[in-house]
């Protein structure tokens, strides 16, 4: 996998899969085109997280939270095989309610090691199943650059994960949906 490129070492790792009956092009498109703002419960889970910059005006509100977005708010795209993988990383202290997100580009994300951080990589891979239909697998892994930043990073991970677990399956469920339709449509 792509991911591994950029973190085949990692503190925390969270894997979610599911069948989805249309091609794998399909599925891949839907990955592509995928949109948060459209489940309620997501939604709700990242405004709560963002409460602090919507009061400091720091980020407005959007009615859509496709690739761009998630692009814009830190994210890069680190690797994409088409039709295949797609890879989004991001550096930052996700503890501190700012998120303390601190912007890189691509290529400076696997060498970034300055002391205090988090970096996450999250992927969506699409496969084929045998007989017919794909699967659709996300992982989001993170690795802390030092102790302080993995000790802070560990109470955070206990309080979020399960959130973080929840949107990636709601995503999936997405995705899953998006692309039968469209195979039907």
């Amino acid at each position: 996998m792509l991911i591994d490129r950029f973190l085949p070492d990692y503190d925390v790792v969270e894997h979610h899969a599911v069948d989805v009956d249309a091609p794998v092009d399909e599925a891949y498109r839907a990955v592509k085109e995928l949109d948060l703002a459209r489940s309620p419960i997501v939604l709700a889970l990242l405004f709560a997280r963002g409460l602090p910059h919507l009061f400091t005006g720091a980020v407005k509100p959007k009615r859509r939270l496709g690739l761009d977005e998630i692009v814009e708010s830190g994210f890069v795209v680190l690797a994409e095989e088409r039709d295949r993988e797609l890879v989004l990383g991001i550096v930052g202290k996700f503890w501190q309610l700012s998120s303390g997100v601190h912007r890189i580009e691509a290529d400076e994300f696997i060498g970034f090691d300055a002391p205090g951080f988090a970096k996450a990589a999250w992927n969506f891979v699409v496969s084929a199943r045998p007989g017919g239909g794909s699967r659709v697998e996300t992982e989001t892994r993170v690795v802390c650059t030092d102790d302080d930043a993995r000790r802070q990073f560990s109470r955070y991970w206990w309080l979020i994960g399960r959130f973080s677990a929840l949107i990636r399956r709601i995503v999936l469920g997405q995705i899953k949906r998006d692309a039968e339709t469209a195979k039907v449509g």
